[in-house]
């Protein structure tokens, strides 16, 4: 027999890429620095990069030292980064148990969606949001309620229960503070949703910037619905290494361990999240330089007549551009050197987010945009 007579001769491995891929958007990140510089015609040192919520003052030195001592990085890591999450259960007051780190909080959200999630089940993103919740969710072939914040971007409680009530979904995301506004989930409301049916998913990325006070992590290992994920890309500037974590019931952190990847977090980055929270006090100290220069920025901002900031915890500062358009605002700050993030969606048509720098940032950011608020 001519096997391959019987054989598709026009066959293209395209034809088998998953229809859900097809049609995904795809996820726009930031780019960085060096790509910039490419593009702006300018050099690093002349960029000012307010648009990834990045932390400007970079990591601890510590971080640093141990990157140039790594004793084996020709070995596979810790399977079990059983060394960070010590450290990690001493920061955060949790038990050892129920802590597991990822490649970045990114991996982490993808994980726990493969963990829950068969195609065609539903998942609750509240929008306007951070993308990768519905992003990871359709790549997993989700559905993706979406519950649209108020005006003031704060929680719809109501429509939450009405949504969770009517169609079962199995999981929801809630970041605190919210991403790209800056909003805080408080007790009353939480407490509220862990009482559904549906496991929710806390992301607190920024939450030292809000005060560690205001975390919920500690309430893991009491509700067996409840997940809190964090990072170290924001307050401790490890975003280029990748590194996060979240908190998880007993049961949920058993079964989840059998998805991971075996390697998944690097001996670099294991090593500079490790010398991240030995040094904890001193970065902690700078979070309170970064969020007293929030509360610089918002005061400068709101004296603006074309800016409209919304109060934030986060290290960012979203704002509503009057007067003008918001891509015209940012293609004039884009052509200083200074990159800010704009949201081209329906709920932010004309809005930008700014991240927190250092003062001298803010300084030469507010002298362009008062110029621009004299020209209007």
């Amino acid at each position: 027999m001519n096997i391959k007579s019987n054989l598709n001769r026009t066959f293209s491995p395209s034809n088998n890429i998953r229809n859900i891929v097809r049609e995904l958007e795809p996820y726009k990140p930031i780019l960085p620095f060096e790509i910039l510089s490419q593009q702006l015609g300018r050099s690093i040192s002349e960029i000012i990069k307010l648009d990834a919520n990045e932390n400007l003052y970079g990591p601890s030195p510590l971080v640093s030292d141990v990157l140039s001592k790594l004793d084996f990085p020709h070995i596979y890591p810790d399977p079990e980064n059983q060394t960070l999450r010590q450290f990690l259960s001493q920061y955060t007051e949790v038990p050892y148990e129920n802590l597991f780190a990822g490649a970045g909080a990114d991996e982490i959200i993808d994980l726990v969606i493969r963990l829950f999630i068969d195609p065609g089940d539903s998942i609750v993103d509240c929008q306007p949001t951070f993308g990768m919740y519905s992003f990871d969710g359709a790549v997993n072939g989700a559905q993706v309620l979406i519950v649209e914040r108020t005006l003031d971007f704060g929680l719809d409680t109501e429509k939450l229960i009405e949504v969770i009530s009517k169609n079962n979904p199995k999981i929801l995301f809630i970041a605190s503070p919210n991403n790209p506004d800056g909003n805080m989930i408080t007790k009353e409301q939480l407490r509220v949703l862990l009482n559904l049916p549906i496991v929710v998913i806390l992301d607190e990325a920024y939450v030292e910037f809000a005060g560690l006070e205001n975390s919920y992590i500690k309430w893991v290992p009491e509700n067996s619905n409840l997940i809190v994920l964090r990072t170290f890309s924001k307050w401790a500037g490890l975003a280029g290494l990748r590194v996060g974590y979240g908190a998880f019931p007993t049961e949920i952190i058993e079964e989840l361990w059998k998805i991971k990847q075996p390697y998944n977090v690097s001996v670099a980055a294991t090593a500079a999240a490790v010398a991240s929270l030995k040094d904890s006090k001193n970065l902690l100290d700078i979070v309170s330089l970064i969020v007293a220069e929030r509360e610089r920025m918002y005061t400068l901002f709101a004296d603006m007549n074309f800016l409209r900031p919304y109060p934030s915890w986060g290290n960012f500062i979203l704002c509503e551009v009057q007067s003008m358009s918001a891509s015209d605002l940012l293609a004039k700050l884009r052509s200083e050197g200074i990159l800010v993030r704009y949201f081209d969606t329906d709920r932010l048509s004309n809005h930008i987010r700014i991240s927190v720098g250092m003062p001298r940032h803010t300084d030469l950011l507010t002298d362009i945009l008062n110029d621009i608020n004299g020209s209007i």
